[in-house]
């Protein structure tokens, strides 16, 4: 059976600013918490950096031609706060909002609909100093940024995302150390998470006063959780996990306050105390919970999880096929998670703004990388999305992560997402297989079978 694209379902692709603009010295950027990061040794698996990356910020007129090729209805990219204002807040430096502006307009003139993410992990350096996330002023001052970029972009970006993946700024960042800044302290991931969502709520309305006719709203990253077992260990758990990892962000977002059951876990593990947010102010949860036109899900694979030592949750080594990253390829989790979100939150709108796989497929002989594998990930995740639309949850579009092979934080260079190969010595692109059948999908409207 051919499964078709609902009509205005927007087929895009998405990057973001760290991991492949590269060009961190150019035009006045200032330093990112990133820079400072992958520069100490042992933080970075193969101890490189993003200096270079896919070199996007002189290459961006060929990357849009690629997208021009590939028929791409959208393409979601962030702007590196550090090349807007180098301390952080501030002075403005324009020769950053410039840059920007060229790119949106290029994609404009190719009839790409620009989707423009302000944060995907790139803090200036002198916040960080100033206390960074964890520090309540960080969220002024990124209200100060969103007001910055939505005037100069205001009238030509129509869908704006406040932050990315709020989970990996807080638990990477602050809590297992695994990104930068590198922290390993669960109170500062609380205060990190709070300060976050703050400063979103707080975006969204300075970004609806400079662009009133835009959608604006936030991504997270949201993992589909499974007991390992029907033990009452194993279920608590999978609760505690899916507390952590998605409701402590999906519930304040829509209303509902911090979950109640993760604050009690919280005090068990010894992040707070009597079950007091000391990070909590009077009417931050009413700003928290301001209205967004729509929720952006990132989604790559589940977690199967059973009780370790002390009832602590823990994931099970993947039991089916994975990828070159070790996630576990499981397309159910996303109809499922999708329908979730929209039985227990009724977002307006939700867009796929992050699915792929990571696998090493080289060019062969002939120069073309047959990436099967990557073909027949997409082709069961966007099934599953189409799954989801079809029992009513309103998704509106999807898009593949990544455009391009890029530097991947704390993997560097040793993980492959994109449907576009980069040879990072010399920057040549190379349009792998599954380049080839998402501009079939998206010049079809319906989803091409891959062979088994």
């Amino acid at each position: 059976m051919t499964r078709l694209f609902p009509d205005e379902f927007l087929l895009g692709a998405a990057t973001s600013a760290y991991q492949i603009e590269g060009a961190v010295d150019a035009d006045g950027r200032g330093e990112s918490i990133w820079d400072r990061f992958s520069a100490q040794a042992g933080n970075v698996i193969d101890g490189l950096d993003g200096k270079l990356a896919c070199d996007h910020y002189r290459r961006w007129p060929e990357d849009i031609k690629l997208m021009s090729w590939l028929g791409l209805h959208a393409y979601r990219f962030s702007v590196a706060w550090p090349r807007i204002l180098p301390e952080g807040r501030g002075r403005v430096n324009e020769r950053g909002l410039d840059f920007y502006e060229r790119l949106v307009d290029g994609l404009l003139a190719a009839n790409i609909v620009p989707f423009v993410t302000l944060y995907h992990w790139d803090l200036p350096q002198a916040l960080q100093n100033a206390g960074g996330w964890p520090a309540r002023d960080t969220a002024s001052a990124f209200a100060d940024y969103a007001d910055v970029v939505s005037r100069r972009l205001g009238d030509r970006v129509d869908h704006w995302i406040t932050h990315n993946e709020p989970w990996c700024t807080a638990m990477h960042g602050h809590v297992n150390g695994e990104h930068a800044p590198g922290q390993r302290d669960w109170l500062q991931g609380l205060y990190a998470a709070h300060h976050t969502l703050l400063s979103h709520g707080w975006a969204v309305n300075v970004i609806r006063a400079n662009a009133p006719a835009a959608d604006v709203g936030i991504t997270l990253n949201l993992t589909h959780c499974e007991p390992a077992s029907d033990s009452a260990e194993d279920r608590n758990a999978c609760r505690a996990m899916d507390g952590t990892y998605n409701r402590w962000f999906l519930d304040p977002l829509y209303g509902f306050g911090y979950p109640s059951d993760v604050v009690a876990d919280h005090v068990v593990r010894g992040a707070l105390k009597d079950g007091e947010l000391p990070f909590l102010k009077p009417g931050d949860l009413s700003v928290i919970s301001t209205r967004t036109d729509f929720i952006g899900i990132n989604y790559y694979t589940r977690d199967t999880v059973y009780a370790g030592e002390g009832g602590a949750p823990k994931s099970v080594p993947p039991p089916g096929k994975v990828t070159d990253i070790g996630w576990e390829v499981y397309a159910p989790g996303m109809s499922d998670l999708l329908i979730r979100v929209r039985d227990e939150y009724g977002p307006a709108r939700i867009y796929v703004t992050e699915n792929g796989a990571a696998y090493h497929t080289a060019p062969g002989p002939d120069g073309r990388v047959r990436d099967i594998d990557r073909q027949r990930y997409l082709e069961a995740h966007l099934a599953a999305t189409l799954d989801a639309r079809a029992a009513g949850v309103p998704v509106a579009g999807y898009f593949v992560w990544s455009l391009l092979d890029n530097y991947e934080w704390a993997k560097g260079y040793t993980q492959r997402f994109g449907i576009v190969w980069v040879d990072f010595e010399t920057q040549e692109r190379v349009l792998k297989d599954s380049a080839h059948w998402y501009r079939e999908a998206i010049a079809t409207g319906a989803l091409p079978s891959v062979p088994a």
